[in-house]
């Protein structure tokens, strides 16, 4: 594939990734004022269950069609290609088949027994339908990701957050009124019909390419050896994916569980986890909508610069990347330690929130900064890295909610993930400079940015005094500071010749 098709295809899927996590936030918020903070708890303790049938269903699948879609297709094997597509497809069914009946019949079970929470198995057993879309979908997902295609893959993206929102909008007048298990149930309803939707779409579209590219010839590749082939690529992907997503889904098990003992009742530490994973971390990770579409085209340009060995631009690449990084992060922890109840109160009409969303703030520089180091990592190849990485993050995570969240309840939780950021942020950049020799000073890469943002939160902060500003006020509010942080920052050297090129080059 060439280098345009290629960029236009990243630009198509990051941008549909922007929109539908913009989407899936305001989903969110409507969600919240119709269920509440217990019922988004209820909603939250059900989606890491969802992600874990993903990784063992179809995680290791849609990458491994994609590459060999990518290799037979560079080949003219389109026969081969056909082959790869339908074993990968019936595998994925297969599994997702089998995990879908041991969800919808062993509901009660894993309700009372694994998320200790009765009230979900109603939702348990209505998700077990949306399984096999997903799975399947996102195999056929990986075929025109291989043939470097995205417009399908982002278009099924949007569709599927459109479903969602319009079924929630619809049956929430019906579910709610009966309580939080129905409230649950409705929001659950939005996954199936998005799953359904997004599969139809892309199961229309991947007949439509099988019969103009004629995947009716024969393979070059017999059913044994394409059977080997897509085992041997998907078990050791798929081992990965399970294992992150199995300590994920631990910690969010854990956390209600741990938080009543700090002295909460049931309702109360529900609810509490409702607010922290449904209404706050989604506020907090709303700006990296950005740098995921960043991360994605990072991975080209190093690979690209690697292949060619042109170390120099490798490294202007890094410096700018983590600066421009460091810039978002910055400016979004002051926004949000400045003005934590005025966002809150404005998104959500809660401005109690803000108690959560203050501590949290100081994470963003970390946090983003991770998003966009595995990026660079990825580009690098450095693949087991990251997957030990993630895991030392997940068992740090979870250390400090099982001995400390029982004494220190919701703060146990924010400095355990400060400590596991701060980790493998450390162990990151250690092996960047390994790789690259990139080893970036930590006043020009993080402290202006933060000194910048710092004046510019202030000084509106100084201007606008109230707490319970309109929207119209807060989005001026933003605007201002906006404008003052790239004033500050232009004052104090960080939009460099460097960083200002590779933002034109992504923009392109």
């Amino acid at each position: 594939m060439g280098r345009k098709q290629l960029l236009v295809g990243t630009a198509i899927l990051a941008g549909a990734n922007i929109l539908t996590k913009c989407m899936g936030f305001f989903y969110r918020i409507f969600m919240s004022n119709y269920i509440g903070a217990e019922g988004m708890g209820l909603y939250q303790l059900i989606l890491p269950l969802y992600t874990l049938a993903w990784s063992i269903t179809a995680g290791g699948f849609t990458v491994t069609v994609s590459r060999l879609t990518a290799r037979e297709h560079a080949r003219g094997e389109n026969g081969s290609i056909g082959r790869i597509v339908k074993q990968s497809a019936s595998l994925c069914l297969l599994l997702s088949i089998l995990l879908s009946c041991f969800l919808f019949w062993g509901a009660d079970w894993i309700a009372l027994h694994v998320l200790q929470e009765s009230r979900t198995a109603l939702s348990l057993r209505l998700l077990a339908f949306a399984i096999p879309f997903m799975s399947v979908g996102s195999c056929l997902q990986g075929f025109f990701q291989g043939l470097q295609q995205m417009t399908v893959p982002a278009f099924s993206q949007i569709l599927e957050q459109l479903l969602r929102i319009g079924s929630i909008y619809l049956l929430a007048g019906i579910f709610v009124p009966r309580g939080l298990e129905y409230a649950c149930f409705a929001a659950v309803c939005g996954i199936v019909l998005g799953e359904a939707g997004a599969f139809c779409y892309t199961f229309f579209h991947y007949l439509h390419k099988k019969r103009r590219w004629k995947f009716i010839r024969k393979p070059s590749i017999s059913s044994g050896a394409c059977f080997s082939l897509i085992l041997s690529m998907a078990i050791p992907l798929s081992a990965i994916r399970i294992t992150g997503s199995l300590l994920s889904t631990l910690e969010n098990i854990l956390i209600p569980q741990r938080l009543a003992l700090y002295g909460s009742s049931s309702q109360e530490a529900l609810a509490s986890y409702g607010e922290l994973t449904g209404m706050v971390m989604p506020l907090l990770m709303l700006p990296s909508a950005f740098l995921m579409a960043f991360s994605v085209s990072l991975v080209p340009e190093i690979s690209e610069a690697c292949a060619v060995s042109q170390n120099n631009r490798i490294r202007r690449t890094v410096s700018a990347s983590l600066l421009l990084t460091s810039i978002l992060g910055a400016g979004s922890a002051c926004l949000f330690a400045v003005f934590p109840r005025e966002i809150c109160y404005v998104v959500y009409g809660r401005s109690n929130l803000g108690q959560l969303l203050f501590p949290l703030a100081f994470l963003c520089p970390l946090l983003y900064g991770q998003t966009t180091i595995n990026g660079l990592l990825n580009g690098l190849g450095e693949h087991f890295f990251l997957f030990w990485s993630h895991i030392l993050s997940s068992l740090i995570t979870i250390a400090f909610i099982w001995f400390a969240m029982p004494y220190w309840g919701l703060s146990a939780f924010c400095a355990g993930w400060f400590c596991s950021l701060l980790a493998v942020t450390i162990l990151s950049l250690r092996k960047l400079k390994k790789r690259t020799g990139v080893s970036p000073s930590l006043f020009d890469c993080f402290g202006r940015p933060i000194l910048a943002g710092i004046a510019a939160a202030l000084i509106i902060r100084l201007i606008i005094q109230t707490s319970t500003p309109s929207p119209l006020l807060f989005c001026g509010t933003l605007l201002g500071m906006g404008i003052l942080y790239l004033i500050f920052l232009g004052a104090l050297g960080c939009l460099d010749k460097d960083t200002l090129q590779l933002l034109k080059r992504k923009r392109t």
